[in-house]
């Protein structure tokens, strides 16, 4: 017998109280934290949607483990229980932990990267393309032509453009390509899923022209939920079989064990090559700590072991993809426009559409994640030319490809009239849309400006 209603398939027993907040507060704290919500304290936030790295509830199981945490700083039970556990998980027979995803995104491209190099991705996330910069080489984006276009549906619009990439490789030569980076799901693009057979078409380039090929899987587990259920030829496979597949295709992963993982902190890099590995160790050594806790505690290094099997359990993924698909189902009835279809772990708002009054020069992504704090006391994240934008020559702003704002649900944390209270906020937010105005950048950084600007109201 089956029902409409899927429930949340855990318990809760420990709960955080939050504070209720009135709207002349959250006038004046967003006022104090110069309109970013980055800088806003927690106990000011009602829900935090800011991000879903790091936020999630940890199980009975995972905090039982924390107990029994090995803390040897060499050959940690602890470690080699998470050690065996990612192993098991993706093939690759060298393993560096480290505190979090973008520590081993660091380590990897410092070795790969480098003036002249290139790096290719269905699209870089903020802290991919930062730390790929930060070394002097270049990170281009190639998604397919239909990922731009929130409201066109497409099955796998995280799918990366082979036709670009075979074009790409050989234009800057295979020896300046310093890896192509699938992002599984594909986070700066609206959360959506990568298919296998485009998997299975990047390793066939990347093996054509001997050109590195990394996943960078923080949310692999739900990536693979969507090719189990929308890919022909998947749908008999466990969940854990199809991230096998997938993993066995590229050299090598890098992790924010953050995500789907279900900790708090915590990453890894896995790889095949020998010599990598070496150049890798002896950096993680200088910078993070001992190959064999790599800045994390044996306790983050057991929880770590006990998420990554927690989370490709059939009814969890289930719960996790059908009540972020809730969500967004109503905020499209509503009439607000989204990216389509409804991602993993978040819902994403076309905020220029949303508002067609505020030129992108004015940051309307910026504009709606303060309308959803002061209306609401809801914290949001712009996904657009606040995170993405640069500057030409002349200083004006070349703008990213889209303009949304991500409402990135938390694993395991809000119930559904939590969920029920953010879809009537977006209700009082429409009323009154078009009297909104946008932004401008009064302090920035030149790397990574979103997390620390500041801005004024025009």
């Amino acid at each position: 017998m089956e029902f409409k209603t899927i429930i949340e398939p855990f318990k809760i027993k420990s709960v955080e109280p939050i504070k209720i907040t009135t709207a002349e507060e959250r006038k004046v704290f967003l006022e104090r934290a110069r309109y970013n919500p980055f800088m806003l304290q927690s106990d000011e936030v009602m829900i935090d949607f800011l991000t879903d790295s790091g936020t999630s509830a940890m199980s009975a199981n995972q905090w039982a483990g924390i107990m029994i945490g090995d803390e040897s700083y060499a050959g940690s039970k602890s470690w080699d229980h998470m050690h065996t556990t990612i192993k098991d998980l993706t093939g690759y027979h060298h393993i560096l932990p480290t505190h979090q995803g973008r520590a081993a995104e660091r380590i990897l491209y410092s070795v790969l990267g480098g003036k002249g190099k290139v790096f290719l991705s269905n699209t870089h996330f903020d802290t991919t393309r930062a730390n790929i910069e930060y070394t002097g080489a270049s990170a281009i984006d190639i998604p397919i032509p239909e990922a731009t276009h929130p409201k066109d549906y497409h099955p796998f619009k995280g799918n990366m453009d082979i036709e670009k990439l075979e074009k790409l490789v050989r234009e800057y030569k295979p020896e300046n390509i310093g890896a192509v980076i699938l992002t599984v799901t594909n986070n700066s693009g609206g959360g959506q899923p990568v298919s296998m057979q485009n998997a299975k078409e990047i390793h066939s380039v990347c093996s054509k022209y001997g050109v590195r090929f990394i996943l960078d899987c923080c949310r692999i587990a739900e990536n693979a939920y969507f090719i189990r259920h929308r890919e022909k030829g998947y749908e008999n496979k466990t969940y854990k079989e199809i991230a096998h597949e997938m993993f066995a295709l590229a050299d090598g992963a890098v992790m924010s064990a953050k995500k789907d993982a279900l900790v708090n902190m915590g990453g890894f890099l896995a790889i095949e090559e020998q010599k990598l590995f070496e150049q890798c160790s002896s950096l993680l050594i200088i910078t993070e700590g001992f190959t064999t806790y790599g800045g994390l505690s044996g306790r983050d290094m057991e929880a770590i072991a006990i998420g990554l099997k927690e989370i490709f359990e059939p009814d969890y993924l289930l719960y996790r993809i059908k009540s972020t698909a809730y969500l967004g189902e109503h905020l499209d009835k509503m009439g607000i426009p989204l990216m389509l279809p409804i991602g993993g772990h978040a819902v994403y708002i076309d905020a220029k559409e949303f508002y067609p009054q505020i030129p992108v020069e004015q940051y309307p992504g910026q504009a709606l994640v303060c309308e959803l704090y002061l209306k609401g006391g809801i914290r949001a994240v712009e996904i657009g030319s606040v995170m993405f934008g640069k500057y030409d020559e002349n200083h004006k702003l070349i703008h990213a490809p889209m303009e949304l704002v991500r409402l990135a649900i938390p694993r395991r944390v809000y119930t559904q009239s939590h969920i029920e209270y953010v879809i009537e906020v977006f209700g009082k937010i429409i009323e009154g849309r078009e009297k909104v105005r946008g932004y401008e950048i009064t302090y920035e950084t030149a790397f990574l400006r979103h997390f620390t600007a500041e801005f004024r109201k025009l």
